[in-house]
């Protein structure tokens, strides 16, 4: 719009018609329009309809010489030829031929001259006439810009109400202002609301019932924001403040577009807005006939209200043939207002008008039956419907359907236990939900139930509360009690003890699970069952691969990955996903990527949301873990925010963002991240509490709290033993073994590397092979070895190398060049070595680390960088100036800064204080966010 507008010839007419439905920001636009600086200067005329008439202002131009006023100031003027600089308030009478002339030749210098004029659809003949005169003898030099909404114009098609004869010479040119994409309404939510809070179901519910209408986007997020506390200045890493679609479904109709729908209405007869109600009753497209049915009027005067409710636009073709509102909730504005007879009775109709569609609409129609009182067809309607779901593989629509239906007290016992235990098959395939888990209690607590019945119904609570709830040790008795009341059905017994062989969890120890995994199988082999022996397989390899057993791989190649049974494929799917799973903690990164993209592709066929979601999370450990970061704390932070309350998918999440915060020295985030119920005490998964556990010994020992240091890894260590799968002790044991060597016992160190030596022996886990390698380096630099200590540091290097793990091998590299300097300071091979690991860690972005890093070069005499010399930098900030205030904007104290840079508290007083001199700023806190945007160039 902006080319023709500012580029034509200065004596060329140019028209600009933009149309756009109530909403769509056509305002918006011209005040865009008006602020371009080639447009800002010109002689300007806006003309705004209102329902009680037209608006008129006149802006001259600015004098020459002189800049116009932001925004331009409006000149109100009376009818009538103005005077230059005269101020009166604006009229509201019919615009007038004569009025609209004058005030046209008034500005009619031949220089190009702005006409605006908006709300075209609420101009009346008088208002329009004037118009349509003045576009057909356009002045020389004319920018006209039109708006409207085409669904109110008082002849369909024609702007102005009447064909203008436009001339030749007069350039048009159209803009069509629709709904925004999804991308944009993510855009708007997380601005207003804050990136953690908006997943990607609520965006899309927030798209898909706002019709992408800018309007009602933002009316809609003014409503959110009241249904949880603001972002602040942090984010909040639990993310308790999350917004869901059901907030989005439960938020008010928006003012402005409840009263345009119904002021729509109110101007419809009867029969018009009757039919009307029929679609908001239906409140989905439907056809000709179906609203007339549910209007119940005569097919002929039914077709003449449907047409008047389309002319009017309240209702529009949504698709050929197919009619309803343009956004979901205009249904639900219209539904609030109709009394309960009327609706019960038209939803009887719409359940009758239904019936004849093939195939059966299940779930529409049990909404109208449960509406209009028929309770025996609206169970039989759910049941279909959660059947058909389950048939399609949407296991979360059956168990929505069935959720929401065992929610209501008219349900009797006899089919609260069927649907119940079709709730039960199905919800260890969706999401996270507290109400089937309450459901399913109340089920497993109910003596009248054959025993047998709670038995597989318990079994499936037992698996959603291990998994989606996250509460363990709960699922673990619920699933031993399972194995006992299933005695009478050996197959479902026997997965339940094979999902009590997972060691994943804390509770028992790896003997314990492998006596389970042991039951299991000879329960599996006798039942015959095909379904279950692939579970238990599935399981049988997680548990091999859990421990670094070679065996497993093979196991893995023979999971059924092609079979025609969903029930076998979901299985396939597990075990593909655990596999992956178990690879990143292996050190096996090439195969989990593998494993990891394949997972979610099978999770897809059967349908398993969760197994989906859980793919994604565990992704976010491998690139952390292989390097990849750019982007990493972005994903991580989507990953957390489709999480939901699912602590496992969360974990994953939160252990990235921790471990990440840690090496770019975020020091204030790493307790919450690292914090979450997945990532400590006794429900968690083993190995992520362990990973968790070593950043925090990690973080302690950073901030010379070694009593701390040593207290966590006491305890993590205690967990480990408790488990035994000693491969898990990759991401905790140098940290460990690090706190306590600095706690000043080092035979109980010793110790720890000689149980971790031997719980790894004969496995294949190269991830804990080049832990066990640092663990040993850290007991020779604790012992004085420094040679030895600086080969078995480079040796651990070159291993995590090959995996390969970039972060850990600087660190390690970092190790031995520290080591070798101190046993030689002359040794240039240590200096190579700092200044290696100083490059990779900037090229990750691990901002403290590559402060620590340079430091130890600098203090060094051998380093390139003391041997310059100081040097003056004017008002450019020095190396370490910049080192000190990067590490004030990760929100590190003086003292963590001291410790960081091997300074005094009072010489990074003196730095700080340079450094808001240089950079203009007054304090810490704006040297902190100047240093946060990367802008310390000085």
């Amino acid at each position: 719009m902006r080319e023709p507008l500012t580029s034509a010839k200065p004596g060329a007419s140019i028209l600009v018609l933009v149309s756009g439905e109530a909403g769509t920001g056509k305002t918006r636009f011209i005040e865009w329009l008006v602020t371009l600086p080639e447009l800002c200067r010109v002689p300007r005329l806006n003309v705004a309809f209102t329902g009680s008439g037209a608006v008129v202002r006149q802006e001259p131009a600015p004098p020459a010489g002189t800049a116009p006023a932001a925004g331009g100031v409006r000149f109100e003027r009376p009818p009538g030829r103005p005077q230059a600089g005269a101020l009166a308030p604006p009229r509201s009478n019919p615009l007038g031929a004569p009025a609209l002339r004058e005030l046209a030749d008034s500005l009619d210098t031949g220089a190009p001259t702005l006409l605006v004029v908006e709300d075209v659809h609420l101009a009346d003949e008088q208002d329009a006439y004037p118009l349509r005169k003045l576009l057909a003898r356009p002045l020389a030099g004319l920018r006209a810009v039109l708006t409207y909404r085409p669904e109110e114009l008082a002849t369909p098609g024609l702007v102005l109400g009447a064909p203008v004869g436009y001339p030749a010479g007069l350039g048009i040119v159209q803009l069509r202002l629709g709904p925004l994409g999804e991308a944009e309404v993510r855009q708007m939510a997380t601005k207003a609301l804050g990136e953690d809070r908006c997943s990607a179901r609520f965006v899309a519910r927030l798209h898909n019932r706002s019709g992408g209408i800018a309007q009602v986007v933002a009316d809609l997020l003014a409503e959110l924001k009241k249904a949880g506390p603001l972002p602040g200045p942090e984010a909040t890493p639990a993310g308790l403040d999350r917004l869901t679609a059901r907030d989005v479904d439960e938020a008010p109709v928006p003012v402005r577009r409840a009263e345009l729908v119904l002021g729509r209405m109110a101007a419809l007869g009867e029969e018009p807005r009757r039919v009307v109600r029929a679609a908001a009753v239906l409140n989905e497209a439907a056809s000709e006939d179906e609203l007339i049915s549910v209007a119940a009027l005569p097919t002929g005067s039914g077709r003449v209200a449907l047409t008047a409710a389309l002319s009017h636009a309240v209702l529009h073709e949504v698709s050929v043939g197919q009619y309803g509102f343009r956004l979901p909730m205009e249904a639900t504005a219209v539904y609030q207002l109709m009394p309960g007879p009327v609706r019960g009775e038209m939803h009887r109709r719409a359940a009758e008008a239904l019936t004849v569609r093939h195939p059966e609409p299940w779930a529409r129609l049990a909404r109208h039956q449960l509406a209009s009182g028929q309770i025996e067809d609206w169970l039989r309607s759910v049941e279909n419907a959660a059947l058909r779901a389950v048939e399609a593989r949407n296991h979360q629509l059956a168990i929505t359907l069935l959720e929401d239906t065992l929610a209501h007290a008219q349900v009797r016992q006899s089919n609260r236990s069927r649907l119940a235990l079709l709730l039960a098959r199905n919800a260890y395939n969706g999401l996270r939900s507290d109400q089937t888990v309450e459901v399913l209690r109340r089920l497993v607590d109910d003596e009248a139930l054959p025993v047998a019945a709670r038995g597989e119904i318990r079994l499936e609570l037992g698996l959603l509360l291990g998994n989606q709830i996250g509460r363990d040790s709960e699922g673990r008795a619920e699933l031993i009690k399972a194995v006992e009341e299933l005695s009478t059905r050996p197959a479902l017994a026997a997965r339940a003890m094979a999902a009590l062989a997972l060691p994943y969890w804390p509770a028992g120890s790896l003997a314990d699970n492998l006596a389970w995994l042991a039951r299991a199988e000879a329960t599996a082999a006798g039942s015959g069952d095909e379904v279950i022996q692939a579970a238990v397989t599935a399981n049988r390899l997680t548990v091999l691969l859990s421990m670094g057993d070679p065996d497993g791989w093979q196991l893995l190649e023979e999971l059924p990955r092609d079979d025609e049974d969903p029930l076998i494929l979901h299985h396939s799917a597990r075990g593909v996903s655990n596999a992956g799973d178990a690879a990143i903690w292996l050190g096996e990164y090439a195969q989990a990527r593998e494993l990891l993209a394949e997972a979610p592709k099978l999770g897809t066929l059967v349908g398993d949301l969760y197994l989906q979601q859980m793919a994604s999370a565990k992704s976010l450990i491998q690139d952390l873990m292989s390097g990849h970061w750019a982007g990493l704390a972005v994903r991580a932070r989507a990953v957390l925010a489709e999480a939901g309350e699912m602590p496992l998918i969360a974990g994953h999440a939160g252990l990235v963002l921790g471990l990440l915060a840690v090496a770019k020295g975020d020091w204030s985030q790493v307790a919450g991240w690292l914090s979450g119920s997945a990532l400590t005490g006794d429900e968690g998964a083993v190995p992520l509490v362990a990973a968790a556990a070593g950043g925090r010994i990690r973080l302690a020992l950073a901030r010379q709290d070694l009593g701390a240091a040593a207290r966590e890894a006491a305890e993590a260590w205690g967990r480990l033993q408790a488990k035994s799968v000693w491969v898990w002790a990759a991401e905790l044991a140098p940290w460990a073994v690090e706190a306590t060597i600095r706690a000043e016992e080092l035979g109980t160190a010793r110790a720890m590397v000689d149980e971790f030596a031997a719980g790894i022996a004969d496995r294949q886990a190269p991830a804990a092979d080049a832990a066990l390698m640092w663990c040993r380096a850290l007991l020779a630099e604790a012992d004085g070895e420094l040679t030895g200590a600086a080969e078995y540091f480079w040796r651990t290097c070159t291993r995590y190398q090959t995996l390969p793990r970039p972060y850990e091998a600087a660190l390690a590299a970092e190790a031995s060049g520290r080591c070798a300097l101190a046993s030689s300071p002359e040794t240039a091979a240590g200096i190579s070595e700092l200044s290696a690991a100083a490059n990779e860690l900037e090229a990750l972005g691990a901002t403290w680390d590559v402060a620590r890093v340079r430091a130890q070069l600098r203090a060094h005499p051998g380093s390139e960088r003391r041997r310059r010399g100081r040097r003056g930098y004017g008002d450019r900030l020095s190396p370490r100036e910049q080192e000190v205030a990067q590490l004030v904007g990760a929100g590190l104290s003086n003292r963590e800064i001291a410790i960081t840079l091997f300074l005094s508290p009072r010489t990074v007083e003196q730095h700080v204080a340079r450094a808001c001199k240089k950079l203009g700023v007054l304090s810490r806190h704006d040297l902190a966010t100047v240093s946060h945007n990367g802008d310390t160039s000085g």
